[in-house]
């Protein structure tokens, strides 16, 4: 029919599957749909319960955007901080459902990082375990003069520089 001409209902970026954030900046997460006419947008947590807005900490924009706002780690919360979402939408042309999307809030707060102590004799190699503490664990990066060591969480031979990563503020 002609109606259908104009009537559509699609995602345009679906690749989305992990938002990772620090606690002092917060986050905004778009449902990546379109569609002719006008959509209705819905975030719910995977468990299927659509969520609502808790004023300050979590909020829906109109335009389908999820906020996420930024917070003392004091009122960290796993439900909202550190959990699934996934949007829907829909229209005359009936309605879609995004991919799961993991929503974690990173805490800014001091780490440590210390050395286990090793022994060697002198003009042999000696490697370093190095400890870090466990909240920050997976966002610090191991470089040797500015080149990145690895992808994991434990460095090679040769570590001279700790970098923390990834998290602005």
């Amino acid at each position: 029919s002609s109606e259908d001409l104009h009537t559509s209902l699609y995602f345009i970026n679906a690749s989305l599957q992990e938002v990772v954030f620090a606690s002092t900046t917060g986050a905004l997460v778009p449902c990546p749909a379109e569609g002719v006419p006008r959509l209705t947008l819905r975030w719910y947590l995977a468990t299927g319960e659509e969520i609502y807005d808790v004023p300050g900490i979590r909020h829906v924009h109109p335009n389908g955007t999820l906020q996420i706002f930024p917070f003392p780690p004091s009122s960290f919360n796993n439900l909202i901080h550190d959990n699934t979402y996934y949007c829907t939408a829909e229209n005359h042309s009936g309605k879609i459902r995004s991919q799961d999307v993991h929503i974690k809030a990173v805490l800014r707060e001091a780490y440590t990082v210390r050395v286990e102590d090793q022994k060697a004799m002198r003009g042999n190699a000696a490697v370093f375990k190095c400890i870090i503490s466990s909240p920050v664990e997976a966002y610090v990066s191991w470089e040797k003069d500015t080149v990145s060591l690895v992808s994991g969480k434990w460095p090679y031979l040769g570590l001279s520089v700790v970098h923390y990563m990834g998290i602005p503020g």
